[in-house]
């Protein structure tokens, strides 16, 4: 019999929400299109129209010692042509963002080669070869897993996505890189990643509408879809912590594990 990947438990929306976006079968839907030189001005590396800087030669230059890994695995873009590794980083809002960060990871490393991605409280970092980043970038702020409301495009200064929504619907920026058009009803961002002043907004378009994002996004919540009321989800999230509490601490108690 053929393995079958598996992905995450459960018959809840927040549950299949989690399974779409980790399979990379599953082709995630385009809800905007920001130019790419946008998304290199949001980023803030380099500037649009600018060589990428290399760390090393083109592998194909180089004179690495033999290697049968290296024969097995095909390098991305930004590997063959020695480019530096950047990074963006995405801050999701505790109120029912599209996914939450740790989902990021899942989804990351499920779809994608040759990346690193780092989770903390309300923020994932994600750090590839240059070129291959550009290409991930606008990919995951044209796609579903962003809402310009409720997720942030953050290098430093991520803190506030726990702090309530404002008026307008959109999650607290403590630079206040992105801003609320008022004419156009969405959003804007005037500053970069790391909050550096941009010469022109750059917009990333309207915020879902909460009842639309509250049925896809992949957060249980008690005022939303509380775990508790999947009990597959449940029991697979006490199976994960009982087995790490008594691998830590007391591994002679696993029988059949």
């Amino acid at each position: 019999m053929s393995y079958k990947r598996q992905f995450y438990p459960g018959e809840s929306d927040p549950a299949k929400a989690r399974r779409r976006i980790m399979d990379p079968k599953v082709k995630l839907r385009k809800l905007r299109d920001v130019p790419m030189e946008d998304v290199v001005k949001l980023m803030g590396h380099r500037n649009p129209g600018e060589d990428y800087k290399s760390i090393h030669p083109p592998i194909e230059e180089g004179s690495e010692p033999d290697c049968p890994i290296r024969k097995l695995v095909t390098p991305i873009d930004g590997a063959k042509a020695g480019d530096r590794i950047r990074y963006i980083q995405f801050t999701d809002s505790v109120y029912f963002a599209p996914v939450s960060p740790y989902q990021r990871a899942w989804m990351y490393l499920s779809r994608h080669r040759g990346i690193d991605t780092g989770t903390l409280s309300g923020r994932q970092i994600i750090e590839v070869r240059e070129r291959d980043l550009e290409k991930l970038a606008k990919e995951y702020i044209d796609n579903e897993t962003f809402d310009s409301a409720l997720t942030g495009i953050r290098g430093a200064t991520v803190h506030g996505h726990a702090c309530r929504l404002d008026e307008n619907g959109l999650m607290f920026d403590a630079w206040q890189r992105y801003v609320w058009d008022d004419e156009k009803k969405e959003v804007v961002y005037v500053k970069d990643q790391v909050a550096l002043p941009l010469d022109t907004k750059i917009s990333v378009g309207k915020p879902a509408d909460m009842a639309d994002v509250k049925k896809r996004s992949t957060i249980f919540r008690v005022d939303g879809v509380d775990m508790r009321d999947d009990k597959e989800v449940t029991m697979y999230q006490h199976r994960i912590h009982l087995l790490r509490t008594l691998g830590g601490y007391q591994p002679f108690k696993f029988k059949g594990e």
